[in-house]
């Protein structure tokens, strides 16, 4: 066993494959949601069926207080945590950022940004050598929106994806002598229901030819990146950002 992982939104696409593998991989998956009630209690129950632990706990991680609780509940029920996956993210509706308004970036800053500051400081709580925990792996899920823009249909997503990949960055250093290795990855375009939530559904196949591999890649992909990150194989990658995008 390798202790508990707590992923965030990890119901659907990413989250749902990155728990699923790293369940594979021995870890006690801590299976957080929101909304998706069915879907998440479905793969807790799909991963202690194949011989693992899980355990499916709705929390909203742009609530402080939910972070509090999911972090406390997993404690309780898990073990000693060991690793942290930021997956929880939006996308709102595509939109030039003239006919944006402050509700639409408030809501989507407080799950992609602040909600990933907020778990990595709990987990930083339980993992930090220098508070008497044993280490371990934090990733955050990037996006590679964060260096191309997505102008004309999700730059605000793209800037929350940027500070990210900023946060990854500063977090890795300032918690790399106390056993914690922070690193992010930056999916392209993955085939899964985010799409759809922007408004898009047909993105997929709309976007496949800009893709230097000619298609999209799949949320186990981006598992396996990152579980390999979350691994002591990755033992000496601290503050990296791993782009995981067909070369896009």
């Amino acid at each position: 066993m390798n202790g508990a992982v707590i992923v965030t939104g990890a119901s659907r696409g990413i989250g749902a494959a990155t728990a699923r593998l790293a369940a594979a991989r021995g870890y006690a998956v801590c299976v957080n949601y929101v909304r998706s009630h069915e879907a998440a209690r479905a793969l807790a129950d799909e991963i202690v069926a194949s011989g693992g632990t899980a355990l499916a706990v709705c929390a909203d991680v742009s609530i402080e207080r939910e972070v509090v609780r999911l972090f406390e509940t997993a404690d309780r029920a898990l073990g000693p945590l060991r690793a942290l996956v930021n997956n929880a993210g939006v996308v709102e509706r595509q939109a030039r950022v003239e006919h944006m308004d402050g509700a639409r970036l408030a809501r989507l800053f407080a799950i992609n940004v602040a909600a990933s500051i907020l778990c990595a400081r709990e987990a930083v709580r339980r993992l930090s050598k220098r508070r008497g925990g044993d280490g371990g792996a934090i990733v955050n899920v990037s996006s590679a929106a964060s260096r191309l823009g997505s102008p004309g249909e999700y730059v605000d997503y793209a800037a929350s994806k940027g500070a990210i990949d900023t946060f990854t960055i500063g977090l890795a250093k300032e918690v790399a002598a106390e056993g914690i290795r922070v690193n992010a990855v930056r999916p392209g375009i993955i085939d899964t229901e985010i799409h759809a939530s922007g408004g898009d559904p047909g993105r997929v196949e709309r976007l496949r030819d800009t893709i230097p591999m000619k298609r999209a890649g799949h949320a186990a992909e981006v598992a396996r990146a990152i579980v390999w990150l979350l691994s002591e194989e990755a033992s000496y990658v601290t503050g990296a950002i791993l782009d995981v995008a067909g070369a896009r």
